[in-house]
């Protein structure tokens, strides 16, 4: 089988970083970090569209596509000083969840047993319970940082569905992937599905820092308080674009107005050297509804920062 490429539009890789095929372990047998595009939103609660995010975000940049892209806050090329390859999509039907979630898993595992770290460009969140299952096989329970606007640890949605971007970070607990005791839910804000949507977080174990809390306490307490739950644990960082206010974003899924703004959030993003990211997603970019392609760039950038946090640390272990 050849690299299927991206599942709507054009053949590019993310940022112009070479491809890979994952059928043919060779083609990633040294890399450190596969990119794979996610493009499912048969598990959307509103707009639809995210399936063509994993495009958008490969497409979008005011820069040459040649492979590189310094953080000038963490001092570090995530794409230079990783070996950093492209797999395509995952051939996903948005109108079958049942079958669409396992060939991601599939995917993902592939990788994880291959010794490489997946970042995912979604789609919905609906994607990161099978992410959550191949990464909780190779490293037991994960400790989660799951940026969003909504907790999305609903039980059901739309008469008894218990799969849907807004159940994974449920489910991922009750099948044992996530210690929510050590995980952090960050940027939740209302409008709220209902009253008791941040209680049942705390229920199932996680600590929720709310938008208001997160912006009141201070982006470099915050930072300071991530690091001491999560270091040295698994993580799975989960970012969600909705996290950010609409005026920023606007190209989501799922808006909520009233959050920190694209500076704060990358902001907080980068002072998070030092986790020990094993897998992370960036999801709901829904460029149907984008102006500018200003979340797209948005999108593009946090996940050149996840790259540039894996490549940190990983530079920082070398040296001591």
């Amino acid at each position: 089988m050849s690299r299927y490429g991206p599942q709507f539009g054009p053949d590019i890789t993310f940022l112009g970083v070479p491809s890979c095929d994952l059928d043919d372990p060779a083609s990633y047998v040294d890399a450190e970090v596969v990119i794979v595009g996610a493009p499912f939103d048969g598990g959307t609660s509103y707009r639809a569209g995210t399936r063509f995010g994993p495009q958008a975000i490969r497409m979008t940049d005011y820069l040459p596509h040649d492979g590189s892209r310094p953080s000038l806050a963490l001092r570090t090329d995530g794409l230079l000083d990783l070996h950093v390859v492209d797999a395509g999509d995952v051939e996903m039907y948005s109108g079958d969840i049942e079958s669409a979630l396992p060939k991601l898993e599939a995917a993902v595992e592939k990788l994880t047993r291959a010794g490489v770290i997946p970042v995912v460009l979604g789609g919905d969140h609906s994607i990161a319970l099978p992410e959550l299952r191949a990464l909780g096989k190779a490293h037991g329970p994960l400790a989660v940082l799951h940026f969003d606007s909504h907790t999305d640890t609903w039980d059901t949605y739309f008469a008894g569905q218990r799969h849907s971007a807004g159940t994974a970070f449920r489910r991922g607990v009750e099948e044992g992937w996530i210690d929510a005791r050590a995980s952090m839910q960050i940027g939740m804000r209302g409008s709220l599905f209902s009253d008791g949507d941040i209680q049942q977080s705390l229920d199932l174990g996680y600590e929720v820092v709310t938008t208001d809390q997160m912006l009141d306490g201070g982006l470099e307490a915050l930072a300071r308080r991530v690091l001491e739950k999560l270091r040295g644990r698994k993580v799975f960082l989960s970012f969600d674009l909705d996290v950010v206010d609409p005026a920023f974003a606007p190209g989501v899924q799922t808006p909520e107005a009233g959050g920190p703004s694209a500076r704060e959030i990358l902001r907080l993003l980068r002072s998070l050297r030092g986790l020990d990211l094993v897998g992370a997603d960036v999801v709901e970019m829904n460029p149907s509804y984008d102006a500018g392609q200003i979340s797209a760039l948005l999108a593009a950038t946090v996940a050149a920062e996840i790259l540039a946090l894996i490549a940190a640390r990983r530079r920082d272990a070398r040296s001591g």
